[in-house]
């Protein structure tokens, strides 16, 4: 007997605008070139046929002039991993956008609304302004801001759950209460440093960065981010069920509590991992989302193939304009995505109509 999960008609899906396959090579072909340009461009600049031939002899072990080594060092050492980083915590985002919003029921959820970005800024900001787990050196932050994100993913189940399992409006009234109050600790912590150069490095992970990327940092961000998207498609079938509903997706076969809990923990640790690498950036993960379903309609297993394209491709190419535009100075990335997701969200909204809570 096949899965009646698979058979049924996805509630709210549109026809689609986009063909997923040919939409999901462009952005993939897009992305690529994007790569390539994050690493070209810079306050130092290196011409794209130098970039492309120090990536060439850097992929295939070719050898270079003595005064190309510097330039080598720039682009292997400081723009290719923050570019790929930026590539990897856009499609995290993204993803873990969906998955929010299914989770919750709700269009305005993102990854953050559960209260780990800010339980995360805790523990990273205990390093940045005082000095915690200074024994670790290099990965100081990253762990700190990883363990306190658990630790705010533990404490938003504890208080969400209920005899009767993990409901949307508990989980979402929960994580915003506690956010509230790791964002009060936070900004206390900064406004007792004793360093103006600190409060500063703190402010500027609260708003997101990618300076501190190195090759360390790539493979357990991109790790994390490809086990949650690979549970998240194969769970593709059970979140389209959810949308419709505790009653209709029960009846379908799916425990709407038993899938909660999954999603809970999987977007906690994703977005803990990657919030641990770049900072909180918003608006990746509420915006890209509703994006995909315009174009690809609602079915979870043709957004979850846009969805985190388009979150790699946006990151990249607002990591370059956070450090072009003013170079040598560097704006933080969280400025960029809500410059951009505020006026594009309106529009949505606006095109969207009652998708997105309108009425006549």
């Amino acid at each position: 007997m096949s899965d009646p999960v698979r058979r049924t008609p996805h509630v709210n899906d549109p026809v689609r605008r986009t063909p997923t396959v040919p939409l999901a090579l462009g952005l993939a072909a897009a992305l690529l070139l994007s790569l390539v340009c994050g690493v070209a461009f810079g306050s130092s600049g290196i011409e794209l046929l130098r970039v492309l031939r120090l990536l060439g002899a850097g992929l295939t072990g070719g050898r270079l002039d003595a005064d190309e080594a510097a330039g080598y060092a720039i682009v292997w050492e400081i723009r290719l991993p923050r570019t790929v980083l930026a590539a990897v915590v856009g499609a995290g985002l993204a993803a873990t956008g969906v998955a929010v919003q299914a989770l919750v029921r709700n269009a305005l959820a993102d990854p953050f609304v559960l209260g780990i970005s800010s339980g995360a800024a805790v523990g990273a900001n205990a390093v940045l302004l005082f000095g915690a787990f200074a024994s670790l050196g290099v990965w100081a932050i990253s762990v700190s801001a990883f363990g306190s994100a658990l630790a705010a993913m533990a404490l938003v189940y504890l208080a969400a759950r209920t005899a009767y399992g993990l409901t949307p409006l508990r989980l979402v009234l929960t994580g915003t209460a506690l956010s509230y109050g790791f964002s009060a600790a936070t900004t206390l912590m900064v406004f007792s440093a004793d360093h103006a150069e600190a409060a500063r490095d703190a402010m500027m992970w609260l708003l997101g960065s990618l300076g501190g990327a190195t090759w360390g940092s790539v493979p357990i961000a991109a790790g994390a981010v490809l086990a949650g998207l690979a549970h998240l498609t194969c769970a593709a079938g059970r979140l389209d069920a959810l949308a419709m509903g505790d009653e209709t997706s029960a009846s379908l076969g799916v425990d709407p509590d038993r899938l909660r809990r999954e999603l809970f923990t999987v977007t906690a640790a994703v977005t803990g991992t990657v919030v641990a690498v770049s900072g909180a950036i918003g608006f990746v993960g509420l915006l890209v989302p509703h994006l995909a379903r315009m174009l690809v309609g609602a079915a979870h297993r043709r957004v979850l193939v846009v969805a985190p394209l388009a979150g790699a491709l946006l990151l990249v190419w607002v990591d370059i304009a956070s450090r072009t535009l003013l170079a040598p100075a560097e704006l933080p990335v969280g400025v960029f995505t809500a410059a951009l997701g505020v006026p594009a969200f309106l529009l949505m909204m606006r095109r969207r109509g009652q998708a997105l809570g309108g009425g006549r």
